[in-house]
């Protein structure tokens, strides 16, 4: 498949950027103006050198071809990735701008690219190698996690002895305890190996004295912590699939053992999060054979973006493995047989009233589970008071949107794009409402982002 002939919106390339930083600066440079000697070829290569701030222009060089998404190569001393010009060029090649005309690259940029493809292949056979020679010694790693099995155990019995503390002196106590208790607590999980319940220790620090009606949050969280707690400790009498599951909450690695599943997967959906120490990428993908959804997640040093970068809108040709688990969406990416490029695939939606449904039948196999993705159709953004909802067009039902919804910017451009009229929405569907993520007009139309 060649890319001359195949160009990508503004959103779907400024769904690459970092940050929002990188989203204004990359926004100034997709322009001809600081431009010179750019181009791109029918392999999949945008090039071009960027007017700076210094005497020699940057060279910067994109591989729109690479499978795992686009590569980028700039000799400015960003550490983002993409950088500003990154997408700056992007931007420019994907408004059709005769600047960037056919053309073959210059040789910094042909040898970039071949250096790259290159080590990509090796990766991959690397990779294969690895696999077909078992990876390790089995013996010794039964061993290892029998010995992580059983420090995980210690910390789910001290946690119980401490939940039960808890109540047994009453929830008014954690007020004036502070945070300090939480996160003693959360350190031993850590010693125990158990980062999951580590984690879960750590949200219920926030909950006392966070508004009206703490107390009973508290204790639905603690309820929740401790049927975790049982889950693990009676492991061995649950069904394999729902054993996995509470394996994967408690913070025990896992590998994608499911059957790989080609398809022409379709990007729903891209955002990060992040921590001090860590930025976690999720990817939403729908799978429009099979009909799946997959959740692929990355990851990054804090201050870096991860590296797995998917532009929203675009399908790929690629297999994906699920990792084990009741109802578990989250996949990995194994072979891509080409690169993403645009669709014209939309996934299916449902109603309001299925969506809360569809969420309702999830916690059967995992309690602990915070929301599940899902597309609606024909929904109108309305206003509810202070709030938001997405009221159904065909009837008299709505879910309201989440409290991280309401900030962020991509409330108003769903209003925008809506009108009034009714839209089709994919997201995340939970306890605490509906997160629009990806937003389509009825009718032709691109995917619009909105986180």
């Amino acid at each position: 498949m060649t890319q001359q002939g195949v160009r990508w919106t503004a959103d779907q390339v400024l769904a690459l950027a970092p940050d929002a930083a990188s989203r204004k600066a990359g926004g100034k440079l997709g322009a001809a103006g600081p431009w010179s000697g750019a181009g791109s070829s029918d392999e999949g290569t945008v090039w071009g050198l960027c007017k700076g701030s210094g005497s020699k222009p940057y060279q910067t060089v994109v591989d729109i071809a690479d499978a795992s998404g686009p590569a980028y190569k700039c000799s400015c001393p960003s550490r983002k990735f993409p950088c500003k010009h990154a997408l700056g060029l992007l931007l420019l090649w994907a408004g059709g701008d005769v600047a960037v005309s056919s053309a073959q690259p210059p040789d910094w940029a042909e040898e970039w690219i071949k250096g790259r493809r290159k080590r990509s292949e090796e990766k991959r056979s690397a990779g294969a190698g690895g696999a077909a020679s078992g990876g390790g010694d089995p013996e010794a790693a039964r061993r290892r996690a029998e010995r992580r099995a059983e420090r995980v155990t210690a910390g789910a019995t001290e946690l119980e002895q401490r939940l039960a503390d808890l109540l047994r002196g009453g929830l008014a106590a954690a007020e004036h305890a502070g945070y300090g208790l939480w996160e003693e607590t959360a350190a031993r999980m850590v010693d125990a190996q158990a980062p999951g319940l580590a984690a879960r220790v750590r949200e219920l620090g926030a909950i006392p004295g966070s508004g009206a009606g703490w107390p009973v949050r508290l204790l639905e969280e603690c309820a929740l912590l401790h049927l975790l707690d049982q889950g693990w400790l009676r492991r061995e009498r649950l069904p394999e699939d729902l054993a996995a599951t509470v394996r994967s909450r408690v913070g025990l690695p896992a590998s994608a053992d499911g059957p790989a599943v080609r398809d022409r997967w379709l990007v729903l959906a891209q955002y990060d999060t992040a921590d001090a120490k860590l930025t976690t990428r999720r990817i939403w993908l729908h799978g429009a054979d099979s009909g799946r959804t997959a959740l692929l997640l990355s990851y990054g040093a804090a201050g870096r973006a991860p590296e797995l970068a998917l532009p929203v809108g675009l399908a790929l040709d690629a297999e994906v493995a699920s990792f084990p688990g009741a109802g578990q969406v989250r996949a990995s990416l194994g072979e891509q047989f080409a690169p993403p490029a645009p669709a014209a695939i939309r996934p299916p939606g449902l109603s309001t009233s299925e969506a809360a449904a569809r969420y309702g039948e999830a916690l059967r196999g995992d309690p602990w589970l915070d929301s599940v993705p899902v597309t609606l159709d024909r929904v109108i953004p309305t206003p509810d008071g202070d709030s938001w909802q997405l009221a159904d067009a065909e009837a008299d039902t709505a879910l309201p949107l989440t409290p991280s919804a309401l900030s962020r910017p991509g409330l108003w451009r769903l209003v925008a794009l809506s009108g009034g009229a009714p839209v089709k929405v994919f997201g995340e569907c939970g306890h605490r409402g509906f997160t629009p993520l990806t937003a389509w007009p009825e009718g032709e139309g691109t995917a619009v982002q909105l986180c």
